[in-house]
């Protein structure tokens, strides 16, 4: 029965071992970024260090890390919660749609955590002159993100809030607050709607 649950989960087991590498790439590198703030020059450290409560968040190399810790854990929670669809069949056949939903919510797991290791490494070049939101603001709407992800129902439910934090991802990377805006924005009305559809979780028989 063991062997035969195996061969059910084979399917994406190529694509997890590549998000294990990721993961371990991540440690890595947050290691490596984590002294930058003190590497820069004393006027330039200070100005990226200082969060600006007037110009909004994403303000400074610690408030950028912060939202890659914040994606990173919105990674964790999406893997955590495919495995969980899955581990649900007990070693019975897993749908074709759902191996298909997990594969492509897998792959984009991979690209959420590629992104923010993007965001480590380069903490210093992605921050935002005036985003017009709180730090404390975007951390608890992706959060609240994470957490949609955990509680979910119907795992495919969560595809669009998925793609909204890998367009926060991209659009940190440009530095730019007109496209954060935009994806925070897309990310609140995902967490809305999910709220408002999400169904009482069943598991499979």
């Amino acid at each position: 029965m063991a062997n035969e649950a195996k061969d059910k989960v084979d399917p994406l087991d190529a694509v997890t071992d590549v998000v294990a590498g990721a993961v371990a790439g991540m440690v890595v590198k947050n290691t490596a970024a984590e002294p930058s703030p003190a590497a820069s020059p004393a006027a330039g450290g200070d100005a990226a260090r200082a969060p600006s409560a007037a110009n909004g968040g994403l303000a400074s190399v610690t408030q950028i890390v912060e939202l890659a810790d914040q994606l990173s854990a919105c990674a964790d929670q999406l893997h955590e919660r495919i495995m969980r669809d899955i581990r649900a069949y007990d070693g019975g056949a897993v749908p074709a749609q759902v191996q298909a939903t997990a594969r492509a919510l897998l792959e984009d797991e991979l690209l959420l955590r590629q992104r923010a290791n993007g965001l480590y490494a380069d903490a210093a070049t992605h921050i935002v002159k005036s985003l017009g939101k709180s730090q404390q603001n975007v951390v608890a709407l992706t959060s609240a993100a994470a957490e949609k992800i955990r509680k979910i129902a119907l795992i495919g439910d969560i595809t669009g809030l998925v793609a909204g934090l890998l367009g926060l991802a991209g659009a940190a990377a440009t530095g730019q607050a007109g496209p954060i805006l935009a994806a925070l924005d897309k990310i609140h009305t995902h967490v809305k709607d999910i709220k408002t559809h999400q169904a009482p979780a069943s598991k499979p028989a």
